[in-house]
């Protein structure tokens, strides 16, 4: 028991002086980078706003939702606290500007998160494809994945060129130099990601798993997420070398031996945050590299800063 209590003594302190860091560079360092006093008149057709035949996709920072369909999860106020990451839907979050969705799947086709589960995989995909009926130049990056722990649906490949058909915007190596307009009539880039099942390969309409990467870190501690996605950014190539979607993930991850173990109190110390990162980026010289920037419980700020910084790249105020 007295070690346990030690242990916790301990985290305590690290926390409070991770928030601090991240306060006093958030006081020294600022908000401020190119784009960053852009508000979209229209976020449910911010693309469109941006010109299709102008923006290429190598110039978009994709705003994400991590943990997208958890809306729903679990059982309210007993298990939903300690899994839910979006309180909005599928399609609101589309319409709030979310461009990137990540979407976590079981054998029954079922969206799921750990241990529990919440609707159809089916109800995502209608989401979709009214908001994109309702559009007419946005574009979606449509993330499915079998969650850890589980066993892949059974065709599910099959079922997703089945339910998106035309909307599928193959990969090739030159896709991301090609703007909106040049890809159109296709309106979703779908990243299938099985556990054991084969992935997509050369000639599917689906992107494989190595499409799009990002390097998590498994931490409730606010100042080692951001400084390790800093790092781990640095690593990466400019967007226009690349030929993946890389993510940066802005979220704190609950901890089974912290006693604070519901989501939303735990990213809420890191969520704030975002502009800053990008100001850091810009800073340490690799802004370029920012591709996809996801959040927990996403809201209109978060997708104003990926919006204007990815105007300034248009407007050729930022690489």
């Amino acid at each position: 028991m007295g070690a346990q209590c030690s242990r916790q003594v301990h985290r305590r302190k690290a926390l409070a002086s991770e928030k601090r860091a991240l306060l006093d560079l958030l006081e020294s360092s600022g908000t401020e980078f190119p784009g960053s006093d852009h508000r979209p008149v229209d976020r449910k057709a911010w693309m469109s706003a941006l010109g299709p035949g102008e923006l290429r996709l190598n110039q978009i920072v994709w705003p994400g939702t991590h943990d997208s369909a958890t809306d729903c999860i679990g059982i309210p106020c007993i298990t939903r606290p300690f899994a839910q990451c979006q309180s909005s839907s599928i399609y609101r979050q589309l319409c709030l500007g979310a461009r990137l969705l990540d979407v976590r799947v079981q054998k029954d086709r079922r969206v799921c998160h750990g241990p529990l589960v919440s609707y159809p995989v089916d109800r995502v995909l209608d989401a979709v494809k009214r908001f994109l009926e309702e559009t007419e130049h946005e574009l979606v990056v449509l993330e499915l994945r079998t969650e850890f722990g589980h066993e892949d649906p059974p065709d599910f490949d099959k079922f997703l060129v089945d339910n998106l058909g035309d909307l599928l915007i193959p990969y090739d190596d030159a896709i991301f130099a090609n703007t909106i307009a040049e890809v159109l009539p296709g309106r979703v880039l779908c990243v299938w990601k099985p556990r054991k099942a084969a992935a997509p390969g050369a000639g599917s309409p689906l992107w494989g798993p190595g499409c799009l990467i990002d390097h998590w870190v498994d931490t409730d501690l606010p100042m080692t997420k951001f400084e390790n996605n800093m790092r781990r950014l640095g690593e990466q190539k400019a967007v226009t070398e690349r030929r993946h979607l890389y993510r940066v993930e802005n979220t704190a991850t609950p901890q089974a031996d912290n006693p604070v173990v519901c989501v939303r109190p735990v990213t809420r110390r890191i969520r704030g945050y975002a502009r800053l990162f990008i100001a850091q980026a810009f800073q340490k010289g690799i802004a370029d590299r920012l591709q996809v920037l996801s959040t927990d419980f996403i809201d209109v700020d978060f997708v104003d800063a990926c919006v204007g910084l990815t105007l300034a790249r248009i407007q050729g105020k930022a690489a």
